[in-house]
């Protein structure tokens, strides 16, 4: 796969590199690339994440399963009663208006079991570090077991737990993502941003 010079390349850490079979483009965001394997035309697209850029050009990539960007991960916490969970998913609320998070999120307050409720934080698979980054910055804590990923997601679902409380969370991006026809229209340039 041959990629483009970039001029300033630290731009590009974080967003990926799709490659097409033909040619390859860099500097799609999640959501894009998320778009494009829906798409029949590209849906055995390779897709890579620019995990670090360096002044000379050079980009380390690391490979991306496509099925990622269809799933779902999360992050449990855990309590025995309704206050301190309460409290909890008001802690998170708080920090998503302190910070903004990575990406589009949902929070839900729920009893989980007759003794055991829990604040879900469901989000994209593909922000997972991201989500994490975004945790530890923010110092978010809680006293009980914590649970993630994305089978924590499916039991979760699985289990059909009562939602006491919910709210979208709405991340902020530096980058806009392009859809539909522009997207697709743009998918023969080398570098998209």
């Amino acid at each position: 796969m041959k990629l483009p010079r970039l001029e300033k390349p630290d731009r590009y850490q974080g967003l990926y590199v799709f490659d097409f079979g033909d040619h390859a483009g860099v500097g799609f965001t999640a959501e894009e690339v998320a778009e494009l394997l829906e798409s029949e035309r590209y849906k055995d697209g390779k897709v890579y994440r620019i995990h670090r850029a360096y002044p000379d050009g050079r980009l380390e990539l690391k490979g991306v399963p496509t099925e990622k960007f269809q799933l779902e991960a999360g992050m449990f916490f855990y309590s025995r009663d309704e206050a301190t969970a309460r409290a909890d998913f008001k802690r998170l609320e708080s920090l998503a208006v302190r910070i903004a998070p990575p990406c589009r999120a949902k929070v839900h307050l729920a009893k989980y079991t007759s003794d055991e409720y829990v604040v879900a934080l469901i989000y994209p698979a593909e922000y997972d570090e991201e989500v994490s980054a975004w945790l530890l910055e923010g110092e978010y804590r809680t006293a009980g077991q914590v649970e993630g990923g994305t089978a924590a997601v499916e039991r979760y679902y699985q289990a059909k737990p009562e939602i006491l409380d919910r709210h979208q969370l709405f991340g902020t991006s530096e980058t806009i993502s392009r859809t539909g026809e522009e997207l697709l229209t743009s998918t023969t340039r080398a570098v998209q941003r």
